[in-house]
């Protein structure tokens, strides 16, 4: 039986898909913190089959839930305080997302100006779809940062 201590003050993400946890760990910067994280793959679980679980011993302010939110927003984030839950966060589609995914467009400002944030717009919630601010270029796909 696999046994992973407690978390004092920090938070846990819950609901990742079954092999995911490692690409989220990097997507987060979490490599970047000084904290204590457990990668837990392949727990089992009744609503999924199989399922990522990370635990983070560190604030939540350290998390952006919206890049978080962009790679996928059926993760569920719990708070602990404590060693106790004491929010759940439902992450929903970030209306905007800054510096998370480039632009494909090769004339797209942004090619040119490199200092210039990379700002994407929700367009389509349905079809989880983003536009380009500055060119209206399309993003649609697979949810990783880069």
């Amino acid at each position: 039986m696999l046994n992973v201590g407690a978390i004092t003050e920090g938070f846990v993400l819950d609901h990742i898909q079954a092999g995911q946890s490692l690409p989220l760990y990097y997507d987060l910067k979490l490599d970047q913190l000084d904290c204590c994280v457990a990668i837990i793959r392949n727990a089992r679980s009744n609503k999924m089959g199989k399922k990522d679980i990370l635990k983070v011993e560190c604030d939540i302010d350290n998390l952006d839930l919206d890049v978080l939110g962009f790679i996928d927003h059926n993760i569920t984030v719990n708070i602990i305080k404590g060693e106790k839950i004491v929010e759940k966060r439902k992450l929903r589609l970030p209306q905007e997302i800054k510096n998370v995914i480039r632009c494909k467009n090769p004339r797209c400002i942004t090619s040119i100006e490199q200092e210039l944030d990379q700002i994407f717009l929700l367009t389509d919630e349905k079809t989880e779809t983003y536009r380009c601010k500055y060119c209206e270029e399309k993003y649609q796909g697979r949810k990783r940062v880069g």
